[in-house]
């Protein structure tokens, strides 16, 4: 039995695989990304005399008798579980080796979308949301990058790296925001990019959410915060300009120290040349708050 078992291990190194700096074939492109659906082609050589040279491949093998190049090739790849392996059967040890194909079957999404979490209507100015995108039926999965962008700024991106999944997948990115009032009106955009290395296209393929359009809330603001005093010239206009920012946009009303003074307006400025020396105030408000500012009306004789 102890012969027996000997020669058999006398066999099996004959025969045994090799691959990498050991192996005499080379693959030309070593490294393929192809579109899902697209044709691809490689072409194994070997660097010295070989008795068999051929791909193990589910989907399209082949292989050739002493010639020193075969070809892999697919008309329409589909498979994302293809693997394909060129091996040669050499006349002088190793008998065999083998060069497995870098190959990448990519595939960009079926839709990228952006949407609020648990919250619909306009943001308010100064509270926390989430935004969230969703991309679905993308591969892989690890070469993805999310980008988000509020106008042309990018704000933040979502890196995929450390998921490992060869056909589509659905993933998703949260963003979390606090808007201001500068950002009212903005917009927001989620952009999937497969970065897939020199030998993918260029530029990356790209595939951009619709944007987001964010209405943003806020209380009024005054253009001019500052109590002001103006002299009263007889026959002469007036001008008491309340004007402030906000939104929803503001709505006016006017208060006067003068009882028996005529119904003023609700408007943002006053314009009068009936005003009466005395104390006005402005009220601007909207669904969030009200502000208020004072205008000093002093009496001055005409001429003087």
């Amino acid at each position: 039995m102890g012969n027996d078992f000997l020669r058999w291990i006398m066999t099996f190194c004959m025969v045994y695989s090799v691959s990498g700096e050991g192996c005499s074939l080379i693959l030309k492109p070593s490294r393929v990304v192809v579109g899902f659906g697209e044709p691809v082609s490689v072409s194994c050589e070997a660097a010295r005399p070989v008795r068999v040279l051929g791909w193990e491949s589910a989907i399209s093998a082949a292989h050739t008798q002493q010639d020193l190049s075969v070809q892999w090739k697919v008309d329409s790849l589909i498979d994302w579980i293809e693997e394909p392996i060129c091996y040669g059967v050499f006349f002088t040890a190793p008998r065999q080796c083998e060069e497995k194909l870098n190959l990448v079957l990519y595939k960009t999404p079926d839709s990228v979308s952006i949407r609020p979490v648990n919250h619909t209507g306009p943001m308010v100015e100064g509270k926390e949301y989430q935004l969230l995108c969703e991309v679905q039926n993308i591969a892989p999965v690890q070469y993805l990058t999310l980008r988000w962008y509020r106008g042309q700024t990018e704000v933040y991106n979502h890196s995929f790296s450390d998921l490992t999944s060869s056909s589509p997948v659905q993933v998703s990115s949260i963003l979390v925001v606090t808007p201001t009032r500068a950002e009212n009106g903005a917009q927001y955009r989620c952009v999937a990019e497969l970065e897939l290395g020199p030998e993918g296209p260029q530029p990356p393929p790209t595939v951009t959410s619709e944007p987001l359009n964010a209405s943003v809330y806020f209380p009024p603001a005054f253009l001019s915060p500052e109590p002001e005093v103006l002299d009263l010239t007889e026959g002469a206009e007036i001008f008491l300009n309340c004007t402030a920012t906000g939104n929803p946009a503001p709505v006016y009303s006017w208060q006067s120290s003068h009882p028996m003074q005529e119904r003023m307006e609700d408007e943002a400025v006053l314009t009068s040349s009936s005003l009466l020396p005395g104390t006005y105030t402005c009220t601007a408000s909207n669904t969030l708050e009200k502000k208020s500012k004072q205008f000093t009306v002093k009496g001055k004789a005409k001429g003087v």
